[in-house]
């Protein structure tokens, strides 16, 4: 902050107040001294008149008693009037108020000139109590009490005188009065003049005083001032010289090349990167023209004709932007550089130039680097899928002018994750870089080979006929299964599923030929890997990946947009089961973007094969929850019927399914006893360890399980003793037919006697007709699920109603059955 102020411009105003003001103040000193002087001068000239008023009036009265002639006693009257006036003028001073108007005309009948006036009542009221001043007026009151008497004895003298003529006694006492009087009032009036003359030295004296004072406070302020401006001066000398060894160290130390010129181009200072640049030295260079350093050449290499030194004074190479140059230097050596150049400027006048230049040389080859990273590959070097697509793109778009042939392939490693698992990241990434130089040997000149992410990659053959394609196709696979990686002394087998698409003149887009190639490549893998697929655009199992592809995206607006309901259908029980509260599956539907329904069986593939079966999992639980509990707010203490829930068998196996499980349990306060979980047979084996676990975890809280499409695979009865479920669900294939068919009504009476041996409880699916319930009574079977019991509906609060006893179908036990 000082600093800032001493390199501050200074204000004239600034230098010379304090100067202004003690010449004002001496100015007013001044004034009031002379005012002063002229006041004192008005008393001493008053007590003059003073003097010789009263000693005039003593001179005529004694005139007066010797001639007794009328004119004396006027010549008296005259004389006596002006210490009159002096008398007067105090007594109306003195009074309280002053009267100043009396005084005034005292002052003019005491002989004093009218321009005395203010300053002599300025004087009297201000000074009076002054030392030297009030001995005057106290001498001048005893003057004015002799000169009283004398007033009092010429009155006496004319008043006689005028009657008759007067006695020489008389006369002669008068004179002795008249002496008497003199002898006092000379004594007074002498007092009375030394007093004020010693007033009017001391004030001389003290106004002196004061103005030598003033003189010597000018002129310490003078020299404190001059004192400031000279340090000043020194600090601005020290703050300029400072600026200038920082603008020297950083014109030396900055990274741009600073050449400055004076007004005709000549050079005047280089700063070292201007020297590295240039390849000049500065003591070199000083007084040489710019021409002499480099010459300017356009992006071609062609010199540019312009005066670079006419450019910069014309600021043509402002700041405001900057100006890429090539420039070549004496030896030949060219260099990109940004040129920025301005005038400098003087008072107004421009004195020379500065110009900077900015080598791109490092800029440029950051360029290249960050483009070569934004189409390639970090780890192998091949172009990424950015590029592929783009190349791809250009291929397809050359199709439309021109006939030919492409292929595009996708190429996905197999098993390589366990080579990352087994011997880490660096074992998979050296055996990256092999199979790409394996893939790179295998391909023709132009060819792509592209990284499209992990251990997948695309390769674009353009033009390049279909045999031709398969062949190379073909030889790539085999090259890839030839290779024997070994990391450390461990051998791995590598194979390759390749997916191709052959690419001809009929319209198609970057995204559908993508997708086929993905496609034909996930079909490869399906196939058993470490093969060729071609992608047929009327392959039906193809077309089946393909929609299920679709329906993932569909799934995902779905949940976005919240368009899943769900459906209740009862599972009543059947005559011999005691009745409770009901019995419930919830169903999952979902509306299309048409608005029409959906059943799972459209969708559920596609969600089990790309993983989303979990997050429908995790919708269908808290929706239900919030169902139930807004039922059990709306009915307080009402039985509700038991919900069997579906999950499937990645949920299953998906360990935080359990945490959230909980959490819902606990977030909307439900019974656990009311929750019934389904899982398929098939999951429940394929994932034996996994089920058990998650339905050992949940009984603990209380839930129900029951196991759906029981004896669809055949294999149940060997797992059934292992899994602790409480329902076992009949498939729907051995009852809808099975009074038609002895062997799965069969199946069924030995499902549900091997049940209810393992303590479970059977639920018939599918029951269409009062006559397969009857038959599934007559059996023994303790539930019952089909469109005869109820179809599907909304699931709401109704449907957790207590329902009532269903009328059961006449009993008729069929021989042969188990019970």
């Amino acid at each position: 902050m000082n600093q800032a102020r001493t390199l501050g411009t200074p204000r004239l105003l600034g230098i010379v107040w304090p100067f202004i003001a003690v010449v004002l103040f001496q100015a007013l000193l001044g004034g009031v001294s002379l005012y002063v002087l002229s006041a004192v001068r008005g008393y001493v000239a008053g007590e003059s008149l003073w003097s010789k008023g009263q000693k005039d009036a003593i001179y005529y009265l004694n005139l007066y008693a010797d001639s007794r002639d009328e004119s004396k006693f006027l010549k008296y009257q005259e004389a006596i009037a002006v210490p009159q006036g002096g008398h007067e003028l105090r007594l109306a001073l003195d009074q309280q108020p002053p009267d100043i108007e009396a005084a005034r005309l005292a002052i003019l009948k005491g002989g004093n000139h009218p321009d005395d006036v203010p300053s002599l009542i300025w004087l009297y009221l201000n000074f009076r109590h002054f030392s030297y001043l009030e001995k005057a007026i106290d001498r001048w009151t005893v003057g004015d009490a002799y000169l009283d008497q004398l007033d009092d004895v010429a009155r006496d003298m004319h008043q006689h005188i005028s009657i008759k003529p007067a006695h020489p006694d008389d006369i002669q006492r008068w004179k002795e009065q008249i002496f008497d009087i003199n002898n006092g009032v000379t004594p007074a009036a002498k007092a009375f003049s030394d007093a004020l003359g010693e007033g009017s030295r001391m004030i001389m004296r003290l106004l002196l005083a004061t103005n030598l004072a003033t003189a010597l406070g000018l002129i310490a302020l003078a020299l404190l001032r001059t004192h400031k401006l000279l340090k000043q001066r020194h600090a601005f000398a020290d703050a300029l010289q400072l600026e200038k060894e920082r603008a020297q160290i950083t014109l030396q130390s900055i990274g741009d090349a600073v050449i400055t010129t004076n007004v005709e181009g000549a050079i005047a200072y280089m700063n070292p990167a201007a020297e590295a640049l240039t390849h000049w030295k500065a003591e070199q260079a000083s007084g040489l023209p710019l021409a002499a350093l480099f010459n300017l050449l356009d992006d071609n290499a062609q010199a540019d004709g312009f005066t670079l030194i006419e450019h910069i004074l014309s600021g043509q190479l402002s700041g405001g932007s900057e100006h890429s140059k090539l420039i070549q230097r004496l030896d030949g050596s060219t260099v990109s550089v940004t040129l920025v150049g301005a005038p400098i400027r003087n008072a107004g006048k421009v004195s020379g130039a500065v110009l900077v230049l900015h080598d791109m040389t490092q800029e440029r080859q950051y360029i290249a680097n960050l483009s070569w990273q934004a189409t390639h590959d970090a780890l192998t070097g091949l172009a990424n899928r950015r590029e592929f697509e783009f190349r791809l793109e250009q291929a397809l778009q050359g199709l439309t002018r021109q006939s030919g042939r492409h292929a595009l392939m996708f190429l996905d490693l197999d098993q390589f994750k366990l080579v990352n698992d087994t011997s880490g990241h660096a074992a998979g990434d050296e055996l990256l870089r092999h199979i790409c130089a394996l893939l790179q040997s295998g391909l023709r000149e132009g060819d792509t080979l592209a990284r499209l992410g992990g251990d997948e990659f695309g390769i674009l053959l353009e033009n390049c006929a279909p045999q031709a394609a398969e062949k190379i196709a073909e030889g790539l696979r085999q090259t890839v299964q030839n290779l024997h990686f070994v990391w450390k002394g461990r051998p791995f087998v590598t194979t390759v599923s390749i997916g191709l698409v052959h690419i001809n003149a009929h319209p198609t887009t970057l995204e559908v030929s993508l997708r086929a190639a993905d496609m034909a490549c996930y079909m490869a893998k399906e196939k058993g890997r470490n093969r060729v697929q071609v992608y047929h655009a009327d392959d039906s199992e193809l077309s089946l990946r393909f929609g299920e592809m679709a329906w993932v995206q569909r799934l995902h607006m779905a949940l976005e947009e919240d368009r899943f309901c769900l459906y209740a259908q009862e599972i009543a029980p059947l005559g011999h089961v005691e009745q409770g509260g009901g019995h419930i599956e919830i169903l999952l539907r979902l509306h299309d973007e048409a608005g029409r329904m959906i059943l799972p069986d459209s969708f559920i593939p596609a969600a089990e094969r790309y993983g989303l079966m979990t997050t429908l999992d995790r919708w269908v639980v808290k929706n239900v929850f919030k169902i139930i509990a807004q039922c059990m707010a709306e009915k307080h203490n009402e039985p509700l019927a038991m919900c069997a829930i579906n999950l499937s068998g990645t949920t299953i196996g998906d360990e935080a399914f359990l945490d959230f499980l909980r959490q819902q349990f606990i977030s909307y306060a439900i019974p656990p006893e009311i929750i019934c979980f389904e899982i398929t047979e098939t999951s429940a084996i394929s994932n034996l360890a996994s089920a058990i676990k998650f339905i050992n975890e949940l009984k603990g809280l209380g839930c129900l399980f029951s196991l759906d499409d029981f004896c669809a695979g055949m294999s149940s009865f060997a797992y059934l003793k292992h899994l602790p479920v409480d329902f076992l669900k009949i498939d729907g294939s051995f009852v809808k037919d099975m009074l038609d068919d002895p062997i799965n009504r069969a199946m069924v009476e030995v499902i549900n006697h091997i049940g209810h041996v393992m303590g479970k409880r059977t639920i018939a699916e599918f029951v269409e007709t009062p006559q397969i319930e009857q038959a599934l009574l007559d059996i023994g079977v303790d539930y019952a699920q089909g469109y005869v019991i109820e179809r599907p509906h909304l699931f709401t609060c109704d449907s957790l109603k207590s329902r009532p006893a269903r009328p059961q179908p006449l009993l008729f036990k069929a021989p042969g059955t188990f019970r």
